[in-house]
């Protein structure tokens, strides 16, 4: 059953949070189901932050439901360039976030439902939490064979991912959230999550590729709404709790005091792209050259999101070493990010005016780069 989350049931629902008194009251002794009415993802990490910053967990645990428009969300302390085709997501206008929690990258759509569970450190599960939701889906169909990993994810058949898993342990709450492949488009999940860039080097947690299948491959009948209220009905019944999901507006401040900050912090550059892990960039490409082509060799070091280190090597007859030392240098600094290009080029004008040609392949240069951004 759906419950709009007014401000009247509000104060009579939520409980007693470590925030003003303008947020939730604590009028109630078990736990809550919450569903946000919102499917931007960085609103829907915005509310994991705020409940793990704020709510007094002990004895309250809340499963939170949350679907979001097409996104890809990559792990705290991963490579973006690594994990996903940020042109393919450029193209397709399909959002990069990065979580606060650790783990693997994940491909989410309206097909797609995520789940965070919300509880005090000491009584963090996983395996409890992942079982809950296979009795979620057997409750809905019998014949269905999911079962748990070893590594936390959930399997349809033995072999085909339909769950992944992250999770974030702070000093005395804990959440554990996971995915569930309800109708997600698979092909575009694949092409997404597929890097096509080469030659990086880096510490940053790498993902493990797996097989993956929707659930409504194996039945129709298992659609997002069908699911979603079987999992707040099993998680009712094991937390003794009503069986009410409870709508949330992400973005009411009332409700949820600071929320919107911390939504706008996680759509900035400097936490998506600058929080990635330093890492190198190593690799070649050829350019047209009379009858044949040359290569060109490229080294990046890129600390914060930011270009550190820049060498190009080009071959001195094709462009002069005074002029391509000049566009490595161009590069420090900025960010490692295909628009940066264009000041490099603006650069050259203020060098060489009249020089066409030299234009030429300095453009070449940049465009390759960009490439590889």
């Amino acid at each position: 059953m759906l419950v709009p989350f007014s401000k009247k049931n509000c104060f009579q629902l939520l409980y007693n949070f470590k925030v003003p008194a303008t947020g939730f009251k604590n009028t109630v002794t078990s736990g809550l189901i919450l569903q946000s009415v919102s499917n931007d993802v960085y609103q829907n990490l915005a509310v994991e932050d705020w409940i793990h910053d704020h709510m007094n967990l002990e004895g309250k645990p809340v499963l939170f439901l949350w679907r979001n428009s097409p996104s890809v969300v990559i792990g705290r302390h991963q490579n973006p360039w690594q994990e996903c085709n940020l042109n393919l997501m450029r193209e397709k206008g399909v959002k990069l976030a990065r979580r606060r929690s650790g783990g693997g990258t994940v491909y989410h759509d309206m097909g797609n439902i995520n789940l965070t569970f919300f509880t005090t450190k000491k009584k963090y599960d996983r395996m409890e939490n992942l079982k809950l939701v296979v009795r979620a889906l057997n409750a809905v169909q019998p014949q269905l064979d999911v079962q748990p990993t070893k590594r936390f994810d959930l399997l349809l058949d033995g072999q085909f991912k339909i769950s992944g898993t992250a999770s974030k342990i702070g000093r005395t709450t804990a959440y554990h959230h996971c995915t569930l492949l309800c109708s997600t488009d698979g092909t575009l999940l694949s092409s997404l999550l597929r890097s096509p860039y080469q030659g990086i080097k880096s510490n940053a947690t790498a993902s493990i590729p797996s097989s993956v299948k929707s659930l409504l491959e194996k039945d129709p009948t298992l659609t997002c709404e069908i699911l979603t209220n079987a999992i707040a009905a099993e998680y009712a019944a094991c937390h003794q709790i009503d069986n009410h999901i409870n709508l949330i507006n992400p973005t009411d401040e009332i409700q949820f005091p600071g929320i919107n900050s911390k939504a706008k912090e996680l759509q900035t550059w400097e936490w998506i792209y600058g929080k990635t892990p330093k890492f190198s960039v190593k690799t070649s490409f050829n350019v047209p050259h009379e009858q044949s082509h040359l290569e060109i060799k490229v080294f990046i070091d890129v600390k914060n999101g930011r270009i550190e280190i820049c060498n190009v090597e080009a071959p001195d007859h094709w462009l002069p070493l005074e002029i391509c030392n000049k566009l490595s240098s161009s590069f420090i600094g900025r960010k490692f990010c295909p628009i940066e290009t264009t000041t490099p080029t603006n650069i050259l004008h203020r060098l060489c005016p009249e020089d066409n040609e030299l234009h030429s392949k300095w453009n070449i240069l940049c465009e390759k780069i960009k490439g590889i951004m």
